[in-house]
């Protein structure tokens, strides 16, 4: 029988000390499940696509996310919108111009906590040999995966102006039918 309080005790303090790990365990990016997309406009249909090939650097924990900093690369050769011509225009120097500029990279200046829920990740957005400092609001939600792991998803959707970095400028059609406002939704899902 006394037995039994030390063994909940034990209990109590290794699940006290694990829920402290698992906060203070380094950020990894959960690849399989998070997200780099856009959405463009035109004068009559929206293109969405997405940058299949890109890394996140992430140097913080959960438990203290303003001292955070991350880093991203996207290969913007990998632009998919589901239409292969359409894809090969985009990376042309119409658009992307991936000879020249074969990456955009994001890296992270400053993280603020907005609450429980949220928080505001601004940095340097250095994207078709401009640099612009960009802030993308995330809202963050904790819970399982589909395989019982602990994991917290951080989605953001920010607009960027695809004239500030000298994107389209060339291209007869984007002058005549492309929104210059273009809709970047990212989702970063950590384990």
């Amino acid at each position: 029988m006394r037995l039994a309080p030390a063994l909940a005790l034990a209990l109590t303090l290794g699940g006290l000390v694990g829920s402290a790990l698992a906060e203070a365990m380094p950020l990894k990016l959960d690849t399989a499940h998070s997200r780099v997309g856009f959405t463009a406009s035109t004068l009559l249909f929206d293109v969405p696509g997405t940058f299949s090939d890109y890394s996140v650097k992430l140097d913080g924990t959960q438990a203290d996310p303003e001292h955070a900093k991350v880093e991203v690369h996207v290969k913007t050769a990998s632009i998919q919108t589901g239409i292969g011509k359409r894809d090969e225009h985009l990376r042309s120097a119409d658009f992307f111009d991936v000879q020249r500029y074969p990456e955009l990279v994001f890296k992270s200046t400053k993280v603020v906590k907005k609450g429980d829920a949220a928080l505001e990740l601004t940095g340097v957005l250095s994207m078709h040999g401009k640099d612009k400092t960009v802030m993308l609001p995330l809202r963050v939600v904790r819970g399982k995966n589909g395989a019982g792991i602990d994991s917290t998803a951080y989605r953001g959707t920010l607009t960027l102006s695809l004239k500030e970095f000298g994107i389209g400028a060339e291209s007869v059609a984007a002058k005549i039918s492309l929104d210059d406002q273009v809709k970047v939704d990212v989702l970063l899902v950590v384990l």
